[in-house]
Order: structure tokens, then C-alpha cells, then sequence
């Protein structure tokens, strides 16, 4: 028997009406749908005191998500991901409390395993069988694992200098992955134009419900370990913008059946100055933010030069009274190296770029000296290339133990 509280999905841009329960990607606009739900019901089945009694990991959450068979939950040991202090650095900098919400502890090392999860979980329940998306890396890992654990076929296409620790991964975990001499929208088109010819499922980041309402996670998730307020600020990095929607996406609903109320943290979508399409859009007073010509960043996560949710991004970001920043590539090795040393914790580059992005606003006043933030360290750090290091001691030699001083 299915159990789920989804009544209708949404096309994000005109509002109109979707069937639940059928295969959907894009709505007629060619805009996002989003998964819509009966809150009145869902409250009456579910607590804050029978959530807290529940293991770990986001499918917890599971009457907030479209997955209607227990069966269906495709699950490889999710884990809740711990909120760090930063004591060290909050006393170096003079500011609030700045707290780490390490994704890099979820399955396949990186915060696509939540937005996979789900959507490879309604694939199998929709009775899909090949999916395909164009990635930057984190995201074709977590779908080759995610679909492996299904039983599904899984395609991957990925810009040739993608990381090769995530294009082996992809490859040893069961995808099909192809190298291909571009960004990851051109990626994206051979996925698009392949649909008719191969019969793939696109899972392209926003071009199918589901992916959203994995990400949602890290909003109900954030509540529930802050007590049910809500930080004042939460720096996120931004390509395609997927968890920036679903998070406030989630707040929505948790004030819907009341569990919080109607404060809200500013959301602050963090970019790489080498690709910045939202915050050029933001900064201009625009919805709609046009390709970003020849993106580049160490960031790979985040080089993504247009967005198919582009407006959602700037709704989130305007309706919170956040904002849109761009940071440098040698920022966002100097914050890495920064968090590291002074904390013991390795971000990724697109982690570190909101810890960058953090000591920028703090100098020019956008973010205060007293306001508590989150920044979302999306993967491991392990997974990224690392300057060498190491320097040699001979053991046939006598050892000038002064030089360890």
C-alpha cells in the first residue's frame, strides 16, 4: 500500500497543476515542477517528539518526501550531518558564531546524495530503468552508487577536466561515464538531445521534481538541530542552486503545519567570480540570469553558467533579504587553508568559497558581529586535487632533529 502526502505537482513558474504519481520532467514552460503536499494531513501524522525518536539520516523526514513504498527508499547508510563550531576562527574574526554543516559525511562524499537519493528512489518507483545527467562531478557519483544500489543503469557525461577522483568513482560504482570537451551545460544538452534516441531518463539538476525534494532535507535537517529556530544567515554555494530552493522550500512547509514560525535566515547564494550568473542577475535587479561566458574557477561544483532555476534562486535569495557574492579562486584557497589549519576541517573548494564569502561580508558589513551563520561544506575535501607536500628524511643519515623545532 503507497503512503504519501504528495497531492499535486506545481510548475514553478505559472503555477498550473501536475498529476502526482506519473513520470514528469520539465513542465509545458520548460520551468521546474515542484512536489506539492497535503500539509494539513501530514501534520496530523507526524510529531517533532516521534521524529526525535527515529534513527538517523534524512529519510527520517520520510512524510516530507514523495517516496510512497517504504521498499522504494534506495538507502546506502545516510547519516544526519553534524553542525561544527569554529571557535578558533569566530575568536580570530570578532564575529558570531559561525557554524560548518559538513555534507561531506553522506554517502559518495558530497550533499548530491540526498537530491540522488530521492530522485534514483522515485526512478525505481516510477519504473524507470536508465537515467542520465550531465555532472561536475559529486552529482554522477551519487547517482552511479544510487542507481547500483537500485538495480538501474545509470549514464554520466562530465566536462574533461572534471576531477579524476569523481570520474572514477562514477566508473567503479557502476556508471557509464563520458569525457566531453566542454562546461556541464554542454554536458547537459547531449543528455537532452539523447532522450528520443536512447530512451535515458534525463535527472539533470532541476529538470526533474525530485532532486529538490531530496535537498529539501538540509532544511528540515538544520531545524531540527538548532531546536526548530532558524540561523540568521546561511551561506550556500550556488551553481545549479538546487539546495538554495529546497531549503526554502522546507521552511515554508515546516511554518505551514507549525513548527517554526515566520522568521527566516537571509539565504546568501555564494558564486565563483569566474562564474557568477546570479549574482550578476541579482546585482542588476533581474530575475533571470543569461549563460555566463567561458566560467571558470577551481570550484568545479559551482562553475555551472546558467541555471535552469535561475529565478528560483533570486526569489530565495530576495524574499530572505539576503544576497547574491562572488568570490575569488585565491580566496577560496586562502579560506580552505584557513578552515583547515585553524580548524582541522578540510572543505571542499566550494565550501570553502562560503567561508570566503563569510570573511568578505563580515569586512563590508553585510553580515554582522553578532549573527549566528551556517555555511554548507558540500563535499570532502579528500575528493580535490591538494598541493604537494612532504619532505624527505633519510634514515641512513644521521637525523638533524633541529629542523622539526
Amino acid at each position: 500500500m503507497s503512503e504519501t502526502f504528495v497531492s499535486h505537482l506545481e510548475c514553478s513558474l505559472t503555477g498550473k497543476r501536475y498529476e502526482a504519481g506519473r513520470v514528469h520532467g520539465l513542465s509545458e514552460t520548460g520551468r521546474p515542477l515542484l512536489v506539492r503536499y497535503d500539509l494539513s494531513a501530514l501534520a496530523r501524522a507526524v510529531s517533532k517528539e516521534a521524529l526525535a525518536r527515529r534513527p538517523e539520516g534524512f529519510w527520517r523526514y520520510a512524510e516530507f518526501l514523495p517516496v510512497g513504498k517504504p521498499e522504494n527508499r534506495i538507502t546506502l547508510g545516510e547519516v544526519t550531518t553534524p553542525l561544527i563550531r569554529t571557535p578558533r576562527i569566530k575568536a580570530k574574526l570578532g564575529g558570531g558564531e559561525i557554524l560548518v554543516k559538513d555534507e561531506g559525511r553522506l554517502p559518495t562524499g558530497s550533499f548530491k546524495a540526498r537530491g540522488l537519493a530521492l530522485a534514483v528512489s522515485m526512478a525505481k518507483e516510477l519504473g524507470l530503468s536508465h537515467l542520465a545527467m550531465p555532472t561536475n562531478g559529486n552529482a554522477g557519483a551519487a547517482l552511479a552508487a544510487y542507481a547500483s544500489r537500485a538495480g538501474l543503469k545509470s549514464t554520466v557525461f562530465c566536462p574533461d577536466d572534471t576531477p579524476r577522483a569523481n570520474v572514477e568513482e562514477i566508473a567503479l560504482q557502476g556508471g557509464d561515464v563520458y569525457l566531453v570537451n566542454g562546461l556541464i551545460n554542454d554536458c547537459g544538452r547531449i543528455v537532452a538531445e539523447g532522450k528520443d534516441k536512447t530512451g535515458w531518463f534525463d535527472v539533470s539538476t532541476l529538470k526533474e521534481p525530485y532532486r529538490i525534494e531530496g535537498k529539501k532535507t538540509m532544511g528540515l535537517e538544520l531545524a531540527e538541530q538548532l531546536g526548530w529556530e532558524l540561523p540568521d544567515v546561511v551561506f550556500y554555494p550556488t551553481g545549479g542552486g538546487t539546495g538554495l530552493i529546497g531549503m526554502w522550500k522546507s521552511f515554508a512547509e515546516l511554518e505551514a503545519i507549525g513548527w517554526i514560525g515566520a522568521r527566516r535566515p537571509r539565504m546568501v547564494a555564494v558564486q565563483a567570480s569566474g562564474c557568477a550568473p546570479i549574482v550578476r542577475a541579482w546585482e542588476k535587479g533581474e530575475e533571470h540570469a543569461p549563460l555566463w561566458e567561458n566560467a571558470h574557477t577551481i570550484a568545479s561544483g559551482i562553475r555551472v553558467p546558467v541555471a535552469v532555476g535561475d529565478f528560483l534562486i533570486i526569489r530565495a535569495v530576495r524574499e530572505s533579504g539576503g544576497f547574491a557574492i562572488a568570490v575569488d579562486d585565491f580566496d577560496i584557497l586562502d579560506a580552505q587553508k584557513e578552515m583547515a589549519r585553524e580548524e582541522g576541517l578540510l572543505l571542499c573548494p566550494e565550501g570553502a568559497a562560503t567561508y570566503a564569502a563569510y570573511r568578505q561580508s563580515l569586512a563590508d558589513g553585510r553580515v554582522s558581529r553578532e549573527d549566528r551563520v551556517v555555511l554548507f561544506n558540500c563535499a570532502t575535501g579528500l575528493k580535490y586535487p591538494m598541493p604537494q607536500a612532504g619532505r624527505r628524511v633519510d634514515r641512513a643519515k644521521p637525523v638533524d632533529y633541529a629542523q622539526f623545532l
